[in-house]
């Protein structure tokens, strides 16, 4: 278990009871429990903020570390899950470079019906048709502005739609729709990936609007090398 992920259960409960309430004090439904989240550890951000990132910060702690709010998290996934299905699912290329991500990419894929690309992207991947490995893709999921640079600056070129899980401290040049999420936790990115698959297929109507997937989150979760 990674650092992030250990400090996942680290608010209180009024803090805890806090997130289940709109600005206006209303209670909210989330697409999973707060708590879910929280042990996820999908709102544990990093020690540094750029000042996009900013406005999706829940506090800062003592020690400097930077916690997102999981209302907006919860609020960009259902945005991107929307934006997502209305493409067909074979025009979806998620992407992923840090292996936490390899799994949770694959199933998401898996499950839609979406493409993966995993590890290193060759250059040229979107925008050299006489590669072997050239694809194209009609929107892009990344798991980590930071890391997948190389198919953000190809899609940008061809003018494809970004969508990226960004963490506190993300680059956020040519992405168009940002999901605030601690994208580095082997946890955070089985869940974030299990509920965006989730909520794309709610918003297909290919599963009831309250259904469930038949996977479940621990499938899309990178296993740990004994």
């Amino acid at each position: 278990m990674s650092e992030k992920e250990e400090r996942g259960g680290e608010l209180t409960e009024a803090e805890k009871e806090e997130l289940r309430k709109s600005e206006k004090g209303t209670i909210i439904e989330l697409l999973v429990p707060v708590e879910t989240y929280l042990s996820a550890g999908v709102h544990i951000g990093t020690h540094s903020c750029t000042k996009y990132m900013e406005s999706f910060v829940y506090r800062v702690r003592a020690e400097g570390l930077y916690v997102l709010d999981v209302r907006k998290i919860d609020e960009r996934l259902r945005i991107a899950a929307k934006f997502l299905s209305r493409y067909e699912p074979q025009d979806i290329i998620a992407v992923a470079s840090r292996p936490y991500a390899y799994r949770p990419v694959q199933k998401f894929a898996e499950v839609i019906g979406a493409r993966a690309l995993v590890g290193r992207i060759i250059p040229g991947t979107f925008t050299n048709p006489y590669l072997s490995t050239y694809t194209e893709p009609k929107v892009l999921l990344v798991s980590d502005p930071r890391t997948d640079t190389q198919a953000i600056k190809e899609a940008a070129k061809v003018g494809i739609p970004i969508v990226a899980f960004a963490d506190t401290d993300a680059k956020i040049d040519y992405i168009d729709l940002i999901i605030p999420a601690n994208n580095k936790g082997r946890k955070s990115l089985a869940l974030l990936y299990w509920a965006l698959a989730r909520q794309i297929l709610r918003e297909k109507r290919i599963i009831p609007l309250d259904g469930d997937l038949a996977v479940p989150v621990s499938e899309f979760e990178m296993r740990l090398v004994q």
